[in-house]
């Protein structure tokens, strides 16, 4: 009987040991970079083929893995897989598939700090960010093995005189998953485990400026003894495998995170029934946001501060729960700016590596030039008030 579910709580880095911790998991990551890193298809490590290169964006030439990219053939072939494979792992008992999460709760609670620090390099997360982030992904994993666990018995359903009704949830097939950049681990292993805890197989295409994260839970998939092929590991550009895998008729679900563009491709294509096809396709798309802040004149002032700091600089702005603008009844909206800017000041802008830096780099030269662009828009349209620079040339940091 497992105890009741209750959220992983967030490391307490005021404690010496909590910081000695992550600075000497930083240490051990930065000794690991540079490595090569296969495909995975039915638990076959390829490293043959063209290969992608993973970068550090504090420090943009600093190579942080080297990764065999997908080919259509790959493709292809990955997706016969995870349908073959979807025959043996849907009649697995659920509350096995369950017992294959809570497992990799332990390891990568344990792992937290190493987890954290990849979070750190390879995406440029401040020390909290990155703990979230774990933190997070752990509580997937917890919540839904239990959930698995729960909804693998009968479901009641709406009673009717003179019969006995009772609902199944039961597994779809092949799941395609396709995770951002900004949540490496947390969204990336809810979205997988998500659909291999209700018995579907899946084909892991990480994000490519997040890839070495997701290779750390494929290891931990593998440390579990996941059986071959129920997780397919293929990084590669969507635009050598995104359509292929998408199209598949073997493909049942596609679950994306990421750009509007991308989501509205994706939920075009899985609309067509392509030839072979049996079923109409399931997506979950999340396609970001563009979040506010309101405050009336009846507000906290240094509340709101605080919240419209937070939620503007975490992690960069890099979230679609950022706040991209403040809503501000005009009676106090001098005084609020005036305090926002205050706090803003404060934030020391610099290499994650170390715990002080409360914001890195963002994520590659592609984010970089699109937000400086936008601050000049911004200037010609408004009054900038603070900031809106380049902050050095070792990294993408504004």
């Amino acid at each position: 009987m497992l105890p009741e579910f209750r959220n992983e709580p967030f490391t307490d880095f005021s404690k010496p040991e909590n910081r000695a911790a992550m600075e000497a998991a930083i240490e051990k990551v930065h000794g690991e970079l540079g490595k090569r890193y296969p495909i995975v298809i039915d638990g076959e490590h390829i490293l043959e083929g063209d290969t992608f290169k993973s970068y550090n964006p504090a420090r943009k030439d600093e190579v942080i893995g080297e990764f065999t990219k997908g080919t259509k053939e790959m493709a292809l072939r990955a997706v016969d897989v995870a349908h073959e494979r979807f025959e043996e792992w849907r009649k697995v008992d659920p509350n096995e598939r369950a017992r294959y999460l809570i497992r990799a709760a332990a390891i990568l609670r344990r792992r937290k700090f190493e987890f954290a620090a990849w979070q750190v390099v390879e995406v440029s997360k401040n020390w909290a960010e990155a703990d979230g982030d774990v933190a997070e992904a752990i509580d997937f994993l917890e919540f839904y093995g239990r959930e698995m666990m729960r909804i693998s018995e009968p479901q009641p359903v709406v009673p009717y005189p003179g019969e006995e009704n009772e609902l199944y949830y039961v597994p779809l097939g092949v799941s395609v998953v396709i995770p951002p950049w900004n949540f490496p681990g947390a969204i990336m292993i809810g979205m997988t485990t998500a659909a291999v805890v209700t018995g579907n197989t899946v084909i892991l295409k990480p994000a490519s400026t997040a890839p070495t994260v997701a290779w750390k839970f494929f290891e931990i998939l593998e440390e579990i003894m996941l059986p071959a092929g129920v997780v397919n590991f293929l990084p590669g550009p969507g635009s050598a495998i995104g359509d292929t895998i998408v199209d598949h008729p073997k493909t049942r679900l596609i679950a994306f995170t990421g750009s509007k563009e991308i989501g509205l491709r994706i939920s075009n294509r899985a609309a067509q029934v392509n030839d072979g096809q049996i079923w109409i396709k399931r997506t979950i798309l999340e396609m970001g946001g563009k979040d506010f802040i309101l405050v009336d004149e009846t507000a906290d002032i240094e509340a709101a501060a605080d919240g419209i700091v937070a939620a503007a600089y975490g992690f960069q702005g890099q979230k679609c729960s950022a706040c991209s603008r403040a809503i501000i009844h005009e009676s106090i909206y001098d005084e609020l700016v005036a305090k926002v800017v205050e706090r803003s000041k404060k934030i020391k802008v610099g290499e994650p590596d170390h715990m002080a830096s409360g914001m890195g780099a963002v994520i590659d030269q592609w984010a970089y030039e699109n937000i400086l662009g936008y601050i000049e828009t911004g200037k010609k349209e408004n009054r900038l008030v603070l900031g809106g620079n380049k902050a050095g040339d070792g990294g993408w940091f504004i």
